[in-house]
């Protein structure tokens, strides 16, 4: 386990740009994946596809197509983290291979297992020649996280097929204009959904240590055609019964009343 930071990062909203996001980014998933992998790791499996905090399951879903169908499919996993939705792809008789710029996150990977590639990279520069995949998927992985999401997904469309598909879950967009609590203090509108000012975390030198940034519902869909991609399906998953538990500010409180997760479901033109 690594060591915690000395201080506490400062949360502010600011400007920041590709390079710096990336580089916070990187280094944070690196310095937290232990822990959560420890928070989080019963909850996702080792080798269960899950698109949020909901639960909402590929294997019901049904998103990338139908289960019997994956067979011999290639597919890139973006923003892998350790490996979860890869490895039920696998287990599907699919050629996953697994993406994430956190290296500790795949070195997770690597402890859990499997037999598929793993590849340290940055999305918006995948290391992949023109059309090496049939499927792309990503559940809350890179898009929150970069700058400008049209160049990993313009990146995605690169090394699709033509009429390959694109599944991609981030945070839903109206969260942003609630507080990220997963009691009533969450709730209550507390700033505006229509200010992309990101969310930063930095230290006491002004570094940022983490970025999130914030896009519309109609941005994210703007970003979807921009790049190249036909709109499919905008799932938002209703909290189920059966989950009783908090991941952050997701509960089911929150989650019976405000939608926590968007998922888009794009194929390439």
């Amino acid at each position: 386990m690594q060591e915690p930071d000395a201080a506490e990062p400062e949360a502010t909203r600011r400007e920041a740009g590709a390079a710096e996001s990336a580089r916070a980014n990187r280094g944070w998933w690196d310095r937290n994946a232990d822990e959560y992998q420890v928070e989080h790791g019963t909850f996702l499996g080792d080798d269960r596809f899950v698109w949020g905090p909901e639960g909402l399951d590929e294997a019901e879903a049904g998103l990338l197509g139908p289960p019997g169908e994956l067979k011999g499919r290639d597919v890139l996993e973006i923003g892998a983290g350790a490996a979860q939705c890869a490895r039920w792809l696998a287990g599907q008789g699919a050629r996953p291979v697994a993406l994430d710029i956190s290296h500790r996150q795949l070195q997770h990977a690597l402890r859990i297992g499997g037999t598929f590639p793993l590849v340290c990279a940055d999305a918006a520069a995948l290391p992949f020649a023109d059309g090496s995949f049939d499927l792309a998927c990503s559940a809350y992985g890179a898009l929150p996280f970069v700058a400008d999401p049209r160049l990993v997904l313009r990146e995605v469309r690169r090394v699709l097929r033509p009429g390959g598909r694109l599944v991609f879950s981030v945070t839903h967009p109206i969260r942003w204009a609630f507080p990220d609590e997963p009691g009533p203090e969450g709730l209550s509108v507390s700033s505006s959904y229509f200010d992309r000012t990101p969310y930063v975390e930095q230290d006491e030198e002004g570094r940022a240590v983490y970025v999130e940034h914030h896009r519309t519902l109609g941005d994210r869909v703007r970003d979807v055609v921009a790049s190249g991609f036909r709109l499919v399906d905008l799932v938002e998953p209703e909290w189920p019964a059966w989950n009783t538990s908090e991941w952050g500010g997701w509960s089911p409180l929150r989650g019976r009343l405000v939608p926590g997760t968007a998922i888009f479901v794009c194929e390439r033109d």
